[in-house]
Formats: C-alpha cells, sequence, structure tokens
C-alpha cells in the first residue's frame, strides 16, 4: 500500500502542473476580529465574506478554477491565534469554489497581523525597531542587516508575528531572519515562462510603541526589492503596503516599477488599477472594511496571465476582472472600464532571450579513464543555469506537488516532523531551539536544494500510513 501510495506521489511531483494562462485570485484586509468572527451567529462581517465566495463560485463556472490564490495581508484583526483558526477554515472554504488547491495559497503579513500589544510588552522588541527606524537615511540598510543578522534582536523583531508565522507555515510563507525576510515561489506559464511570485514583508517596523502606523514610517529596504529581471522569467510583486508607506518609497517604486511586472497591494480599502507600458499594478480594495469608513466599499479581483508569441515579438496578457460590492441588492458586481466592458485588457512586451538548450555533442573519440569536469571545463553558460537554479531552489517550490508536500509535513505529530528532520540531515541539533516555522522552513527549502525532496516525500507518507 505504501509503495503504490508514494509511486502515485512521484508520478505527480515529475509531471509538472500544465502549462498555460493562470488565473489569479487576488484579495487582502479580511480582518478576522475575534471574539465576533468566533460565532457565525454573531459576527456582522460574515455576509459579505459568504456573498464573495458565492461570486467566485460564479466567476470560476465561466473563467475556469483559479491557479492561485494570493492574500496581500491583515488576515487578522490583532494577531490573535484564534483569529487565524477561523481565518483557515474560510479560506479553505474559498479555495474549494475557487477549484485551487490549498497548497497554492500564497500569504503576506499586513499591519493588522502584528501583535501590538506583545510590542508594548517587550522592551528588546520596541528597542530592535527603534534602532532601525532612528538610523540615518544612508545607515538604515546596514543598521537592518545587522539588527536581522543577530539572533537576540532578529527573534525580537519576529515576536509580534508569531500568531501570523504559526499559520502562515503550512502554506510556506513564513518569515525568519535573515535569509527569509521574504519568500518567493514559481507558477508556471506557457513557453516555458515563469510567473515569479515574491511575497514581500512590510511590517517590521510596524506598530512601533504599539502604535498605529502613518505614512513614510515603514521601511522595505532593498534587501526586499532585487527582484531580479532574469530571463523567461515573470516578476510579480505581493505586499500589503503601497510604496507611499515607506520610508524608502521612491527606491522600492523604482524597484518595482523597473523589475517587477505585476505588482498586487492591499491596506488601502481601495480597490484600484493602474495600467502602464511596463506593468500593472492592482490594489485589492479590502474583503472587510470598517464598516463604518468612509467610502467603505469590499472589493476583490481576478486576475488572468499569460503569454502570446514568441522571441523577440513575446508579450504578456493581463486580463482583470474588478469585482466590487454593491447594496440592494446584496452582491459583488463588475468594475466597468471606460468604454463599459467588464474585462480590463492590458498587454505589456516581455523582453529577454528565451532560454536556450544546450545542444549536446556526440563525441567520436572513446573516453579513457572518464571523470567528473571541473568548474573550469564546464561551460559558462552551464554554470550560469546551475547558479541560477540553486539559487532559486526556495523558488521552485512553487510547483503543486511540493506545496503539497510542504502541506501534508506539517500535518504530522510535532515528534513525527523532528524525527524525520535530524534523520535526514536537514536539522541539526541546535536548530531544535528555533521556533516550529523556523526550523522547519528552513529545513524544507534545504530538501529541495539538497535534492532530497523524494526522501522527504517517502517518509512523510510512511507516517501518514502508520
Amino acid at each position: 500500500m505504501l509503495a503504490a501510495l508514494y509511486s502515485r506521489y512521484i508520478a505527480l511531483s515529475k509531471n509538472k502542473s500544465e502549462e498555460g494562462p493562470v488565473l489569479l485570485l487576488h484579495i487582502a484586509d479580511i480582518h478576522f476580529r475575534s471574539p465576533d468572527c468566533l460565532n457565525p451567529d454573531l459576527d456582522p462581517d460574515r455576509p459579505y465574506r459568504t456573498r464573495l465566495i458565492q461570486d467566485v463560485r460564479s466567476r470560476v463556472s465561466e473563467l475556469g478554477p483559479v491557479g492561485a490564490i494570493l492574500i496581500g495581508g491583515d488576515i487578522a484583526f490583532k494577531g490573535a491565534p484564534e483569529e487565524y483558526q477561523v481565518a483557515m477554515a474560510w479560506i479553505t472554504e474559498l479555495a474549494a469554489v475557487a477549484g485551487c488547491p490549498l497548497e497554492r495559497v500564497f500569504v503576506v503579513p499586513g499591519n493588522h497581523d502584528v501583535d501590538r500589544g506583545l510590542i508594548l510588552r517587550t522592551l528588546s522588541t520596541r528597542n530592535a525597531q527603534a534602532a532601525i527606524k532612528r538610523a540615518p537615511d544612508d545607515r538604515r540598510e546596514r543598521e537592518l542587516r545587522n539588527q536581522i543578522s543577530d539572533g537576540d534582536t532578529s527573534r525580537a523583531l519576529l515576536a509580534p508575528l508569531a500568531a501570523y508565522n504559526d499559520f502562515a507555515k503550512r502554506l510556506n510563507c513564513q518569515v525568519y531572519l535573515p535569509e527569509r525576510l521574504y519568500w518567493k515561489q514559481d507558477l508556471e506559464l506557457e513557453n516555458s515562462v515563469v510567473l515569479r511570485v515574491h511575497g514581500l514583508t512590510s511590517v517590521i517596523l510596524s506598530g512601533a510603541e504599539g502604535r498605529d502606523d502613518t505614512r513614510d514610517s515603514l521601511y522595505l529596504s532593498p534587501l526586499q526589492t532585487v527582484l531580479d529581471p532574469v530571463d523567461d522569467v515573470v516578476n510579480l510583486v505581493l505586499c500589503h503596503h503601497p510604496p507611499d508607506w515607506f520610508m524608502d518609497q521612491d527606491d522600492a517604486s523604482d524597484a518595482f516599477c523597473g523589475r517587477a511586472t505585476i505588482h498586487m497591494f492591499g491596506h488601502k480599502h481601495r480597490q484600484r488599477l493602474q495600467l502602464d507600458r511596463q506593468y500593472a499594478r492592482f490594489s485589492a480594495g479590502a474583503v472587510n472594511p470598517d464598516r463604518q469608513e468612509l467610502g467603505w466599499q469590499p472589493g476583490y479581483n481576478l486576475v488572468e496571465v499569460h503569454i502570446t508569441g514568441s522571441g523577440r515579438d513575446r508579450k504578456l496578457t493581463v486580463e482583470a476582472h474588478l469585482r466590487q460590492w454593491q447594496t440592494n441588492p446584496d452582491k459583488f458586481r463588475a468594475v466597468l472600464t471606460p468604454e463599459d466592458e467588464s474585462v480590463f485588457c492590458h498587454t505589456i512586451r516581455f523582453p529577454g532571450e528565451e532560454r536556450r538548450v544546450l545542444p549536446t555533442v556526440a563525441s567520436e573519440t572513446p573516453v579513457l579513464n572518464a571523470v567528473s569536469p571541473t568548474a573550469e571545463q564546464v561551460p559558462e553558460e552551464k554554470n550560469a543555469l546551475d547558479r541560477e537554479h540553486e539559487t532559486n531552489g526556495e523558488a521552485a517550490m512553487g510547483d503543486a506537488s511540493t506545496r503539497n508536500l510542504v502541506f501534508r509535513f506539517w500535518n504530522l505529530t510535532a515528534s513525527d516532523r523532528r524525527e524525520i528532520t535530524l534523520q535526514l540531515g536537514l536539522i541539526v541539533e541546535a536548530e531544535l531551539q528555533l521556533p516550529e516555522p523556523e526550523r522547519y522552513g528552513r529545513a524544507l527549502i534545504r530538501a529541495s536544494e539538497r535534492g532530497k525532496l523524494e526522501e522527504l516525500a517517502r517518509a512523510v507518507m510512511q507516517r501518514e500510513t502508520q
């Protein structure tokens, strides 16, 4: 039985998902607020979430299943564990209706995912945030790097995100420092093109001194805007805060516009679409804005992305369906273009050469005493491709079967997770002191980088069938 199950997993993992257009569901600012959300019969925000699910079901019947759900932060209201339990149940329901496996749900934290009460109670967190915030402009990047590279201060900075990280770990979207200040995952498009989703963390300084954030009070930093514009990769940025909330807003905006083709933000509770020759920028609106808020209007986006043409004629086509709430009757309706159409269509030239497959040349002379070539003997182009693969070991985990494995790994008992990762050499004893989202987040990425995903799958399947 175990062998049959494992064979089925391997077959799935070796058959890549069918390349083609990807339909993205973009939502943000769900604001599951306890204690209200803990009792569905007394939750005044629940009807809007229910109507959204019904509208998604209707759209999917016309457009086809959703390839990925991108959630742009503020899942909770005050970063409380019980809020995430209710959120996961609703997200699971949404994914089922959208025809999207839970493994293709991606999240980033927002300011409401930060436990501000903990910041007020924790001097080390306030001190670490203040050191970055008060650093001179020309020293802030260096100060951030120093703070996140120190074990004590990095833990202090992430302490307010503990409940979020516990929720996000099953989706492989948790944050840990210094190496996972943000995450990235790949989705396949046509013609061997990859849509690389970069989930940025805009809340390292959020809730400083336990207060509300103001414009220019947050810091993204060049550490998160690398967004390497390599050939055959379309970069998508998913971030809770738009650039105008950052101290480094000009630099962040320039990086987004110059290196990423699709931008998706939340936070402002205003649904907007900005189309440029180089990019398409979406503001999701809010699933549940405050009902007393001026201009209150829930909304969400469905965005289809695909590649047309080949070579120098390649183009990225974006077809956006913006859905917005109306009252009396209660329902979501289409936001119309200036031409009164329900779909915003936009085409962006997709530059860069298509990746070349190096030819294999058969040697006419027998090779005696063959040995592995040294780095100097390997063609430079092959070295470059190998380096690219190594660099993006984490991004490659966007494969559906791998994300499914991650989800199943987290469903094991704590003792099973510990035993498997120690046996496979994916963690060392000293790392058992780290918080679970960080400890096993590192282990899973190492499994990908070291080619041990099949061994991990065997071990997980064995524990599942015991």
